[in-house]
């Protein structure tokens, strides 16, 4: 028996997320999805197939158990559940995905260049951005492409070609973080690139330190060389 309180929390958590995400402009219609793990069984509560990010409500989300099970519903299962539930089998770190097409970062991963981390913050809360190649049959990526990106621990967010933007973290508003970083990273990369090129500059240097522990630690290091 499912704890609907904690089904109900998951729920409004999930609610406020997608339209912090559809406000944010990082997704429109009824394309990505986002879910997260409840806290008192094996199950997830996920946004189902043609819904929208903004018409998210507690009677259209889905629950589906880790073995696949899917609650009864009046909803067809999203096409990314199975990444979804194969990536919380896989992680038991991760409680909550957000993935979402957010266009700057979907147009770098459209044009196969992966998104440098260009930024203190980027640097810092997640240290590379991967970029997956669609499926070998051309399609979409599914568990196959993404889970063994996602099997290091170290990996927080990807994008994924031709698709958009993937974060994961412990709560969703950890991973909607992610995702928004992404996208204004990508703006960052997409001006800094046009103006180089523009005023024939070479390509600076870029953080290479994340966390103030990890800066301080590096200048003592040099320091006592």
């Amino acid at each position: 028996m499912l704890d609907q309180q904690d089904v109900i929390a998951k729920k409004d958590a999930l609610i406020s997320t997608a339209k912090r995400c559809f406000d944010l402009r990082l997704q429109t219609n009824s394309g990505g999805n986002l879910s997260v793990r409840l806290s008192s069984d094996d199950a997830i509560v996920i946004k189902p197939s043609g819904i929208g990010f903004n018409e998210c409500t507690r009677d259209n989300l889905q629950l589906v158990h880790l073995d696949s099970t899917i609650e009864p519903s009046d909803y067809n299962p999203s096409k990314d559940l199975d990444f979804h539930l194969d990536l919380y089998r896989i992680r038991k770190d991760i409680n909550a995905i957000v993935h979402c097409h957010s266009p700057w970062a979907t147009g770098y991963a459209s044009a196969g260049i992966e998104i440098p981390c260009l930024t203190v913050q980027t640097v810092e809360k997640i240290g590379r951005i991967p970029l997956i190649p669609l499926s070998s049959v051309g399609g979409p990526q599914t568990e196959i492409e993404i889970s063994p990106v996602f099997r290091d621990i170290k990996v927080r967010a990807a994008v994924l070609a031709n698709h958009g933007t993937v974060g994961v973290g412990k709560t969703l508003l950890a991973a909607q973080y992610l995702v928004e970083i992404i996208e204004e990273t990508a703006q960052i990369a997409y001006v800094r690139d046009t103006l180089l090129v523009e005023r024939g500059l070479p390509t600076p240097d870029v953080p290479r330190l994340g966390t103030p522990q990890e800066v301080k630690a590096a200048l003592n290091s040099r320091i006592a060389s």
